[in-house]
Protein backbone atom coordinates (compact mmCIF):
# COMPACT_ATOMS: atom_id res chain seq x y z
CA UNK A 1 0.00 0.00 0.00
CA UNK A 2 1.45 3.24 -0.42
CA UNK A 3 1.88 5.71 2.19
CA UNK A 4 0.93 9.40 1.74
CA UNK A 5 4.18 11.76 1.39
CA UNK A 6 4.28 14.48 3.91
CA UNK A 7 3.74 16.85 1.01
CA UNK A 8 0.53 15.91 -0.52
CA UNK A 9 -1.84 18.18 1.39
CA UNK A 10 -2.53 21.67 -0.01
CA UNK A 11 -0.71 21.40 -3.12
CA UNK A 12 2.62 19.69 -1.58
CA UNK A 13 4.38 19.87 -4.84
CA UNK A 14 4.83 23.78 -5.04
CA UNK A 15 8.08 24.70 -3.32
CA UNK A 16 8.01 25.61 0.48
CA UNK A 17 8.33 29.91 -0.47
CA UNK A 18 5.61 29.46 -2.79
CA UNK A 19 3.10 28.51 -0.68
CA UNK A 20 4.11 30.75 2.03
CA UNK A 21 4.00 33.52 -0.47
CA UNK A 22 1.88 36.54 1.41
CA UNK A 23 -1.61 36.90 0.24
CA UNK A 24 -2.16 40.61 1.59
CA UNK A 25 0.03 43.29 3.66
CA UNK A 26 -0.70 41.62 6.99
CA UNK A 27 1.11 38.69 6.21
CA UNK A 28 3.99 40.60 4.79
CA UNK A 29 7.50 41.01 5.99
CA UNK A 30 10.04 43.50 6.26
CA UNK A 31 9.61 46.61 3.94
CA UNK A 32 8.27 48.63 6.76
CA UNK A 33 9.46 51.81 5.42
CA UNK A 34 7.23 51.26 2.57
CA UNK A 35 4.21 49.44 3.41
CA UNK A 36 4.37 49.88 7.06
CA UNK A 37 1.23 51.81 9.06
CA UNK A 38 0.85 55.65 7.07
CA UNK A 39 4.14 54.62 5.13
CA UNK A 40 4.05 56.27 1.49
CA UNK A 41 3.40 52.92 -0.59
CA UNK A 42 0.89 51.51 2.24
CA UNK A 43 -1.26 54.76 2.12
CA UNK A 44 -0.61 54.68 -1.74
CA UNK A 45 -2.40 50.57 -2.13
CA UNK A 46 -4.72 51.54 -0.01
CA UNK A 47 -6.37 54.59 -1.62
CA UNK A 48 -6.01 53.21 -5.06
CA UNK A 49 -3.70 55.85 -6.40
CA UNK A 50 -1.16 53.31 -7.82
CA UNK A 51 1.53 54.39 -10.33
CA UNK A 52 4.01 52.41 -12.21
CA UNK A 53 7.02 51.93 -10.21
CA UNK A 54 10.17 50.08 -9.87
CA UNK A 55 10.81 47.48 -6.65
CA UNK A 56 15.47 47.80 -6.42
CA UNK A 57 16.72 45.66 -3.70
CA UNK A 58 18.54 42.05 -3.19
CA UNK A 59 16.65 39.06 -4.21
CA UNK A 60 13.77 37.44 -1.43
CA UNK A 61 12.58 40.72 -0.05
CA UNK A 62 9.66 40.69 -1.27
CA UNK A 63 9.52 42.11 -4.76
CA UNK A 64 7.26 40.05 -6.53
CA UNK A 65 5.18 39.57 -3.65
CA UNK A 66 4.08 42.73 -3.15
CA UNK A 67 3.58 43.26 -6.92
CA UNK A 68 1.25 40.61 -6.32
CA UNK A 69 -0.79 41.98 -3.10
CA UNK A 70 -0.73 45.44 -5.08
CA UNK A 71 -2.76 43.76 -8.00
CA UNK A 72 -5.27 41.49 -5.43
CA UNK A 73 -5.41 44.67 -3.57
CA UNK A 74 -6.57 47.22 -6.54
CA UNK A 75 -8.12 44.72 -8.13
CA UNK A 76 -6.17 44.82 -11.13
CA UNK A 77 -4.95 41.78 -13.62
CA UNK A 78 -1.60 40.45 -12.81
CA UNK A 79 0.88 39.52 -15.43
CA UNK A 80 4.05 38.17 -14.09
CA UNK A 81 6.68 38.74 -17.01
CA UNK A 82 10.04 37.89 -17.16
CA UNK A 83 12.68 39.84 -18.61
CA UNK A 84 14.71 36.66 -19.71
CA UNK A 85 12.45 35.20 -21.61
CA UNK A 86 10.63 37.44 -23.53
CA UNK A 87 10.86 39.62 -26.51
CA UNK A 88 9.18 42.31 -28.50
CA UNK A 89 6.79 39.93 -29.67
CA UNK A 90 5.75 38.67 -26.31
CA UNK A 91 5.37 42.12 -25.35
CA UNK A 92 3.37 43.65 -28.25
CA UNK A 93 1.44 40.57 -27.03
CA UNK A 94 0.70 41.18 -23.19
CA UNK A 95 0.29 44.87 -24.36
CA UNK A 96 -2.81 44.12 -26.31
CA UNK A 97 -4.25 42.00 -23.55
CA UNK A 98 -3.77 44.82 -21.47
CA UNK A 99 -5.45 47.03 -24.07
CA UNK A 100 -8.46 44.80 -23.88
CA UNK A 101 -8.85 45.21 -20.11
CA UNK A 102 -8.28 49.05 -20.00
CA UNK A 103 -11.40 49.13 -22.73
CA UNK A 104 -13.37 47.05 -20.21
CA UNK A 105 -12.54 49.22 -17.61
CA UNK A 106 -9.76 46.62 -15.81
CA UNK A 107 -6.42 47.67 -14.81
CA UNK A 108 -3.73 45.31 -16.04
CA UNK A 109 -0.45 45.64 -13.20
CA UNK A 110 2.38 44.02 -15.73
CA UNK A 111 5.55 42.68 -13.33
CA UNK A 112 8.65 42.48 -14.79
CA UNK A 113 11.13 40.47 -13.09
CA UNK A 114 14.60 41.30 -13.46
CA UNK A 115 14.18 44.50 -15.67
CA UNK A 116 17.41 45.44 -16.00
CA UNK A 117 17.82 42.41 -18.19
CA UNK A 118 15.49 44.05 -20.89
CA UNK A 119 17.68 46.02 -23.71
CA UNK A 120 16.95 49.57 -24.90
CA UNK A 121 14.57 48.74 -27.60
CA UNK A 122 12.61 46.09 -25.10
CA UNK A 123 12.55 48.84 -22.61
CA UNK A 124 11.03 51.28 -24.91
CA UNK A 125 8.32 49.17 -25.96
CA UNK A 126 6.05 49.70 -22.58
CA UNK A 127 6.42 53.19 -22.84
CA UNK A 128 3.36 54.37 -24.96
CA UNK A 129 1.24 51.98 -22.96
CA UNK A 130 3.07 53.17 -19.20
CA UNK A 131 1.55 56.93 -20.77
CA UNK A 132 -1.33 55.60 -22.26
CA UNK A 133 -2.39 54.24 -18.94
CA UNK A 134 -3.22 50.39 -20.44
CA UNK A 135 -0.55 49.19 -18.05
CA UNK A 136 1.16 50.27 -14.50
CA UNK A 137 4.24 48.78 -15.14
CA UNK A 138 5.62 47.21 -11.50
CA UNK A 139 9.38 46.59 -12.10
CA UNK A 140 11.95 44.47 -10.31
CA UNK A 141 15.94 44.45 -10.13
CA UNK A 142 18.38 44.06 -8.01
CA UNK A 143 20.86 46.66 -10.02
CA UNK A 144 20.84 50.32 -9.59
CA UNK A 145 17.64 51.80 -11.55
CA UNK A 146 20.02 54.41 -12.60
CA UNK A 147 22.06 52.65 -14.73
CA UNK A 148 19.97 49.85 -15.78
CA UNK A 149 17.21 51.10 -16.77
CA UNK A 150 16.10 53.79 -19.47
CA UNK A 151 16.10 57.21 -18.65
CA UNK A 152 12.72 57.51 -20.50
CA UNK A 153 11.16 54.87 -18.91
CA UNK A 154 12.72 55.39 -15.30
CA UNK A 155 11.45 59.12 -15.38
CA UNK A 156 7.76 57.52 -15.76
CA UNK A 157 8.48 55.39 -12.72
CA UNK A 158 8.80 56.13 -8.90
CA UNK A 159 11.55 54.25 -7.49
CA UNK A 160 11.07 52.14 -4.12
CA UNK A 161 14.38 50.97 -2.74
CA UNK A 162 13.56 47.74 -0.79
CA UNK A 163 15.97 46.40 1.87
CA UNK A 164 17.13 42.87 2.96
CA UNK A 165 15.10 41.22 5.78
CA UNK A 166 16.42 41.50 9.60
CA UNK A 167 16.96 38.37 10.99
CA UNK A 168 13.80 38.99 13.38
CA UNK A 169 11.90 39.22 10.00
CA UNK A 170 13.05 35.67 8.69
CA UNK A 171 12.62 34.21 12.07
CA UNK A 172 9.13 35.56 12.49
CA UNK A 173 8.77 33.94 8.91
CA UNK A 174 9.83 30.82 9.80
CA UNK A 175 7.47 30.61 13.22
CA UNK A 176 4.51 31.31 10.82
CA UNK A 177 5.73 28.52 8.37
CA UNK A 178 5.76 26.01 11.24
CA UNK A 179 2.53 27.07 12.00
CA UNK A 180 0.51 27.34 8.84
CA UNK A 181 -1.21 24.65 7.25
CA UNK A 182 0.40 26.02 3.70
CA UNK A 183 3.29 25.34 5.47
CA UNK A 184 4.12 22.37 8.66
CA UNK A 185 1.46 23.86 10.41
CA UNK A 186 -0.69 19.99 10.20
CA UNK A 187 2.63 18.57 10.95
CA UNK A 188 4.28 16.92 14.08
CA UNK A 189 7.87 18.44 13.35
CA UNK A 190 10.21 18.48 16.59
CA UNK A 191 12.66 21.57 16.11
CA UNK A 192 14.17 24.20 18.28
CA UNK A 193 13.46 27.98 17.65
CA UNK A 194 17.42 28.12 18.19
CA UNK A 195 17.91 26.25 15.01
CA UNK A 196 14.81 28.52 13.48
CA UNK A 197 17.45 31.32 14.58
CA UNK A 198 19.91 29.43 12.47
CA UNK A 199 18.36 29.07 9.62
CA UNK A 200 17.21 32.92 9.87
CA UNK A 201 20.63 34.09 10.62
CA UNK A 202 22.18 31.26 7.80
CA UNK A 203 19.44 33.03 4.86
CA UNK A 204 21.75 36.67 5.28
CA UNK A 205 18.33 38.36 4.41
CA UNK A 206 16.94 36.26 1.51
CA UNK A 207 13.18 35.06 2.75
CA UNK A 208 13.10 32.31 -0.22
CA UNK A 209 16.78 30.48 1.04
CA UNK A 210 15.69 30.63 4.28
CA UNK A 211 12.72 28.86 3.45
CA UNK A 212 14.43 26.75 0.76
CA UNK A 213 16.36 25.71 3.83
CA UNK A 214 13.49 25.02 5.96
CA UNK A 215 12.27 22.92 3.56
CA UNK A 216 14.86 20.70 2.56
CA UNK A 217 16.29 20.04 6.50
CA UNK A 218 12.77 19.12 7.20
CA UNK A 219 13.06 16.85 4.23
CA UNK A 220 16.10 15.05 5.26
CA UNK A 221 15.39 14.51 8.80
CA UNK A 222 13.99 11.16 9.88
CA UNK A 223 10.69 10.06 11.32
CA UNK A 224 10.67 8.92 15.15
CA UNK A 225 7.40 8.00 16.87
CA UNK A 226 5.24 9.78 14.61
CA UNK A 227 7.08 12.82 14.46
CA UNK A 228 9.71 14.30 12.22
CA UNK A 229 12.79 15.26 14.42
CA UNK A 230 15.17 17.97 13.40
CA UNK A 231 19.08 17.29 14.50
CA UNK A 232 21.78 19.77 14.21
CA UNK A 233 23.87 17.41 12.22
CA UNK A 234 20.95 17.30 9.49
CA UNK A 235 20.96 21.21 9.70
CA UNK A 236 24.64 21.14 9.34
CA UNK A 237 24.73 19.01 6.50
CA UNK A 238 22.44 21.10 4.42
CA UNK A 239 23.84 24.75 5.70
CA UNK A 240 27.47 23.50 4.73
CA UNK A 241 26.21 23.05 0.89
CA UNK A 242 25.60 26.63 0.69
CA UNK A 243 27.86 28.71 -1.27
CA UNK A 244 29.94 30.86 0.74
CA UNK A 245 31.64 32.61 -1.87
CA UNK A 246 30.67 36.19 -3.03
CA UNK A 247 27.49 35.81 -5.09
CA UNK A 248 26.61 39.54 -7.15
CA UNK A 249 22.89 38.07 -7.01
CA UNK A 250 22.53 38.29 -2.87
CA UNK A 251 23.18 40.60 -0.03
CA UNK A 252 26.90 39.35 -0.32
CA UNK A 253 27.20 41.56 -3.27
CA UNK A 254 26.51 44.55 -1.09
CA UNK A 255 28.68 43.39 2.29
CA UNK A 256 31.97 42.52 -0.05
CA UNK A 257 31.47 46.19 -1.55
CA UNK A 258 30.83 47.39 1.67
CA UNK A 259 34.03 45.52 2.86
CA UNK A 260 35.89 47.28 0.33
CA UNK A 261 34.68 50.98 0.50
CA UNK A 262 35.05 51.00 3.93
CA UNK A 263 38.73 49.24 3.35
CA UNK A 264 39.75 52.07 1.41
CA UNK A 265 38.15 54.40 3.80
CA UNK A 266 40.29 53.29 6.33
CA UNK A 267 43.68 53.27 4.40
CA UNK A 268 43.92 49.52 4.05
CA UNK A 269 45.57 49.03 0.69
CA UNK A 270 46.28 45.18 1.59
CA UNK A 271 42.16 44.06 2.54
CA UNK A 272 41.35 46.75 -0.08
CA UNK A 273 42.76 44.42 -2.50
CA UNK A 274 41.62 41.55 -1.04
CA UNK A 275 38.03 42.45 -1.88
CA UNK A 276 38.52 43.51 -4.82
CA UNK A 277 39.79 40.34 -5.71
CA UNK A 278 36.88 38.63 -3.90
CA UNK A 279 34.69 40.80 -6.18
CA UNK A 280 36.12 39.70 -9.13
CA UNK A 281 37.38 36.14 -9.64
CA UNK A 282 33.57 35.71 -8.23
CA UNK A 283 32.27 37.37 -11.91
CA UNK A 284 31.44 40.97 -10.72
CA UNK A 285 30.76 43.23 -13.16
CA UNK A 286 34.32 45.46 -13.27
CA UNK A 287 31.91 48.40 -14.43
CA UNK A 288 30.06 48.07 -11.05
CA UNK A 289 33.46 48.21 -8.87
CA UNK A 290 34.36 50.99 -10.86
CA UNK A 291 30.81 53.23 -10.69
CA UNK A 292 31.71 52.69 -6.69
CA UNK A 293 35.69 53.45 -6.91
CA UNK A 294 34.07 56.75 -8.73
CA UNK A 295 32.02 57.69 -5.95
CA UNK A 296 34.17 57.24 -3.26
CA UNK A 297 36.84 59.30 -5.12
CA UNK A 298 34.88 62.34 -4.40
CA UNK A 299 33.03 61.19 -1.04
CA UNK A 300 36.08 59.98 1.09
CA UNK A 301 38.85 61.87 -0.70
CA UNK A 302 37.63 64.98 -2.44
CA UNK A 303 39.93 67.76 -2.55
CA UNK A 304 42.52 66.57 -0.63
CA UNK A 305 43.40 64.35 -3.77
CA UNK A 306 41.49 65.39 -6.65
CA UNK A 307 43.86 63.47 -8.88
CA UNK A 308 41.83 60.63 -7.23
CA UNK A 309 38.62 60.77 -9.45
CA UNK A 310 41.19 61.38 -12.22
CA UNK A 311 42.49 57.71 -11.56
CA UNK A 312 39.30 56.45 -10.58
CA UNK A 313 37.50 57.48 -14.41
CA UNK A 314 40.79 56.57 -15.61
CA UNK A 315 40.12 52.84 -14.65
CA UNK A 316 36.37 53.21 -15.21
CA UNK A 317 37.01 53.80 -19.16
CA UNK A 318 39.91 51.05 -19.26
CA UNK A 319 36.99 48.48 -17.98
CA UNK A 320 34.99 49.60 -20.84
CA UNK A 321 38.21 49.84 -23.17
CA UNK A 322 39.26 46.09 -22.03
CA UNK A 323 36.81 44.35 -19.88
CA UNK A 324 37.55 41.79 -17.53
CA UNK A 325 39.90 39.75 -17.22
CA UNK A 326 42.58 42.60 -17.93
CA UNK A 327 40.89 45.22 -16.94
CA UNK A 328 41.90 43.73 -12.88
CA UNK A 329 45.05 45.44 -12.72
CA UNK A 330 43.36 49.20 -13.56
CA UNK A 331 40.86 48.33 -11.18
CA UNK A 332 43.79 47.45 -8.49
CA UNK A 333 45.51 50.45 -9.55
CA UNK A 334 42.61 52.71 -8.86
CA UNK A 335 42.01 50.73 -5.74
CA UNK A 336 45.84 50.94 -4.81
CA UNK A 337 45.86 54.81 -5.22
CA UNK A 338 42.60 55.72 -3.50
CA UNK A 339 43.18 53.36 -0.56
CA UNK A 340 46.42 55.40 -0.02
CA UNK A 341 45.24 58.81 -0.79
CA UNK A 342 44.95 61.31 2.18
CA UNK A 343 41.14 61.22 3.34
CA UNK A 344 38.44 64.11 3.58
CA UNK A 345 34.79 63.92 3.80
CA UNK A 346 34.48 67.50 3.38
CA UNK A 347 32.76 67.70 -0.06
CA UNK A 348 30.00 65.24 1.55
CA UNK A 349 29.66 67.52 4.57
CA UNK A 350 29.46 70.34 2.55
CA UNK A 351 26.50 69.25 0.14
CA UNK A 352 24.75 67.51 3.00
CA UNK A 353 24.59 70.66 4.92
CA UNK A 354 23.71 72.81 1.63
CA UNK A 355 21.23 70.46 0.52
CA UNK A 356 19.27 70.37 4.23
CA UNK A 357 19.28 74.51 3.65
CA UNK A 358 18.04 74.01 0.47
CA UNK A 359 15.02 71.85 1.49
CA UNK A 360 14.89 74.51 4.12
CA UNK A 361 14.69 77.90 1.93
CA UNK A 362 13.29 76.24 -1.23
CA UNK A 363 11.50 79.07 -2.16
CA UNK A 364 13.97 81.86 -1.43
CA UNK A 365 14.44 83.83 -4.76
CA UNK A 366 17.65 83.82 -6.50
CA UNK A 367 19.33 87.48 -5.64
CA UNK A 368 18.43 90.43 -8.56
CA UNK A 369 21.87 90.76 -9.06
CA UNK A 370 23.04 87.45 -10.03
CA UNK A 371 20.13 86.73 -12.09
CA UNK A 372 20.13 86.06 -15.87
CA UNK A 373 18.39 89.22 -18.14
CA UNK A 374 17.92 87.94 -21.46
CA UNK A 375 14.71 90.38 -22.10
CA UNK A 376 14.25 94.24 -21.69
CA UNK A 377 11.87 93.24 -19.28
CA UNK A 378 13.39 91.57 -16.76
CA UNK A 379 16.49 94.43 -17.02
CA UNK A 380 13.74 96.82 -16.16
CA UNK A 381 12.74 94.71 -13.74
CA UNK A 382 16.34 94.61 -12.02
CA UNK A 383 17.59 91.24 -13.09
CA UNK A 384 21.47 91.56 -13.42
CA UNK A 385 21.46 94.96 -11.75
CA UNK A 386 24.92 96.01 -10.66
CA UNK A 387 26.10 92.53 -11.29
CA UNK A 388 30.23 92.28 -11.13
CA UNK A 389 32.19 90.79 -13.42
CA UNK A 390 34.91 89.58 -11.82
CA UNK A 391 37.70 88.91 -14.25
CA UNK A 392 37.24 93.07 -14.20
CA UNK A 393 38.64 93.32 -10.81
CA UNK A 394 42.14 93.38 -10.05
CA UNK A 395 42.37 90.49 -7.23
CA UNK A 396 38.92 88.40 -9.59
CA UNK A 397 36.85 88.60 -6.21
CA UNK A 398 34.22 90.78 -5.71
CA UNK A 399 32.16 91.89 -2.53
CA UNK A 400 28.41 90.76 -4.65
CA UNK A 401 26.36 88.74 -2.41
CA UNK A 402 25.57 85.45 -4.28
CA UNK A 403 23.42 83.97 -1.51
CA UNK A 404 19.78 84.57 -0.49
CA UNK A 405 19.63 87.47 2.49
CA UNK A 406 18.74 84.34 5.00
CA UNK A 407 21.74 82.18 3.74
CA UNK A 408 24.34 85.04 3.59
CA UNK A 409 26.59 83.99 6.36
CA UNK A 410 26.56 80.11 5.75
CA UNK A 411 29.97 78.26 5.09
CA UNK A 412 29.25 74.61 3.91
CA UNK A 413 32.72 73.54 2.71
CA UNK A 414 35.56 73.34 5.91
CA UNK A 415 38.23 72.10 4.33
CA UNK A 416 40.67 69.80 6.70
CA UNK A 417 44.53 69.89 6.72
CA UNK A 418 44.43 66.63 4.56
CA UNK A 419 47.04 66.61 1.50
CA UNK A 420 46.34 68.78 -1.16
CA UNK A 421 43.01 70.33 0.73
CA UNK A 422 45.47 71.84 3.01
CA UNK A 423 46.89 74.46 0.28
CA UNK A 424 42.74 74.68 -0.45
CA UNK A 425 42.31 75.97 3.36
CA UNK A 426 44.62 79.05 2.97
CA UNK A 427 43.10 79.68 -0.31
CA UNK A 428 39.73 80.07 1.59
CA UNK A 429 40.77 82.44 4.20
CA UNK A 430 42.85 84.15 1.87
CA UNK A 431 39.38 85.00 0.12
CA UNK A 432 37.52 85.22 3.80
CA UNK A 433 40.43 87.91 4.66
CA UNK A 434 39.54 89.59 1.43
CA UNK A 435 36.19 90.04 2.23
CA UNK A 436 36.50 90.96 5.73
CA UNK A 437 38.93 93.48 4.30
CA UNK A 438 36.64 94.90 1.37
CA UNK A 439 32.90 94.42 2.95
CA UNK A 440 33.35 94.71 6.15
CA UNK A 441 31.56 91.28 7.14
CA UNK A 442 32.79 89.01 9.13
CA UNK A 443 31.75 85.89 7.99
CA UNK A 444 30.81 82.47 9.98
Amino acid sequence: MRQNSLFENYDFNMPLASRMRPSSLSEFVGQEHLVGEGRILQRLIEKDMLSSMIFWGPPGVGKTTLARIIAEKTNSQFIDYSAVTSGIKEIKAVMAEAEQMRLMERRTILFIDEIHRFNKAQQDAFLPYVERGSIILIGATTENPSFEVNAALLSRCKVFVMHMLSVQDIHELLVRTMNDERGFGKQNIDISDDMLSMIANFANGDARTALSTLEMVIINSPEVDDSIVVSSEVLEQVTSKKILLYDKDREEHYNIISALHKSMRNSDVNAAIYWLARMLEAGENPLYVARRIVRFASEDIGMADSRALEVAVAAYQACHFIGMPECNVHLTHAVTYLSLAPKSNSLTAAYEAAAKDANDTISEPVPLTIRNAPTGLMKQLGYGKDYMYAHNYEDKITSMQCLPDSLKDRHYYIPTEQGSEKRVKERLLQIEQWHKEHDGVERK
